[in-house]
């Protein structure tokens, strides 16, 4: 997604653009005709992806409350899109739409060459970086690197990754509820980690994120569906009913990673999962790898561009990127302690803080803004 939509950015600027991708997208949904894969789009990346003309073909669902309590406490906080007085906090999307809306651009693109190649080698010098792909070779100014968390690129360069454990299995499904979401979306910190449900375009449909221990993760992964659901059903409290039916369940490791350098060389940047990888608590790895996009865009659509690769041009990119990247691995690991902690003081403390800061309405308006990659510290230098 970050890859792609990175060079439509490009050639609709008029850059020639070689895009290596060895899998083209496909939409894939389960019996409930929902993706497994889903991101929340912010609307700092909802405007991204209408300047690149891609959001009106995009499915989406709408979340305008989000609710967050917890197992353990008294309190709970939420977060309503009318503080920021907005209409919505952001859109639920399903990964193969909007992976193969982008594409399709990319596909009226003259500008564009999909290549099915890897890059089994390259060397970057001074004015170019040659691209070794088996027995081929290509040659480019600039090479964008959004390639995923395991990326080749980055490999090959030798970019230090600093990794933060999370000991986390995310279990990952979709389930119909028997009361409909109401354009809410809803986490609960349970003890063994935090669960999430995303509001789906069906109306009693919601995606279902559940950050939990390995071996909690492996029973649950065991159970039938109807186990499953009674399961789900106990989770989240019956905030929306019982559990009437639910998808197949994914299981993958969490980690967070953070890579050394944004910009490794003067013609080489690393975007998206290439460049961090975020627990999907935050829910926003894929907005921050969009944001990569606008201030990468931003950066070519700027003075002294012409050469995409010239000295010092992504020094800037290079530095703000990993500060807000950083920033976010920090937030999501401390909130992750916080609500790990069990001891009866710190279950006090905790529903204090969140008693006071569900009623500091400035507080919360800018926590808002900023997760919507509305606030100054999400807008970066590529926004308005």
């Amino acid at each position: 997604m970050i890859g792609a939509a990175a060079a439509l950015g490009l050639a609709q600027r008029g850059r020639r653009v070689l895009l290596l991708e060895p899998v083209e997208p496909e939409v894939r949904r389960g019996v409930l005709d929902w993706d497994l894969r889903t991101v929340a789009v912010s609307p700092g990346s909802q405007s991204l992806l209408g300047a690149l003309g891609v959001w009106s073909d995009v499915p989406r669902a709408p979340f305008r409350r989000m609710e967050v309590w917890e197992e353990r406490g008294t309190q709970a906080i939420t977060f309503d899109a009318a503080e920021a007085n907005r209409e919505e906090l952001g859109w639920i999307v399903e990964n193969g739409p909007i992976t193969v809306a982008l594409w399709n651009a990319l596909r009226r693109c003259p500008q564009v060459t999909v290549d099915a190649a890897r890059v089994t080698a390259l060397r970057a010098d001074a004015d170019q970086v040659v691209l070794e792909l088996g027995e081929r070779q290509a040659v480019a100014r600039l090479v964008v690197a959004a390639d995923g968390a395991a990326s080749a690129v980055r490999e090959h360069l030798g970019v230090a990754v600093e990794t933060f454990d999370v000991g986390h299995v995310a279990l990952a499904s979709a389930a119909r509820f028997a009361c409909p979401h109401g354009a809410v979306a809803y986490q609960r910190f349970l003890v063994d980690g935090p669960l999430a449900l995303l509001p789906g375009v069906h109306e009693r449909v919601c995606s279902v994120i559940w950050s939990q221990s390995p071996e909690c993760a492996r029973q649950r992964l065991d159970l039938d569906d109807a186990a499953f659901a009674a399961a789900l059903t106990r989770a989240t409290q019956s905030r929306l009913g019982a559990v009437e039916a639910v998808d197949r369940r994914i299981g993958f490791p969490l980690t967070q990673q953070l890579a050394a350098s944004f910009a490794p060389h003067p013609r080489v940047l690393l975007v998206g999962d290439a460049a961090r990888v975020l627990h999907p608590l935050a829910g926003q790895g894929a907005n921050l790898g969009l944001e990569d996009v606008r201030d990468l865009l931003a950066v070519l659509d700027g003075p002294g561009a012409d050469d995409p690769g010239a000295p010092g041009l992504w020094r800037a990119f290079d530095r703000q990127r990993a500060a807000r990247a950083r920033l976010m691995v920090g937030v999501m690991g401390a909130l992750r302690r916080v609500y790990a902690q069990s001891d009866p003081w710190s279950q006090l403390l905790r529903n204090v803080g969140v008693r006071w800061l569900d009623r500091a309405t400035p507080v919360k308006r800018q926590l808002i803004e900023e997760a919507m990659g509305l606030g100054p510290v999400g807008r970066g230098f590529g926004g308005t």
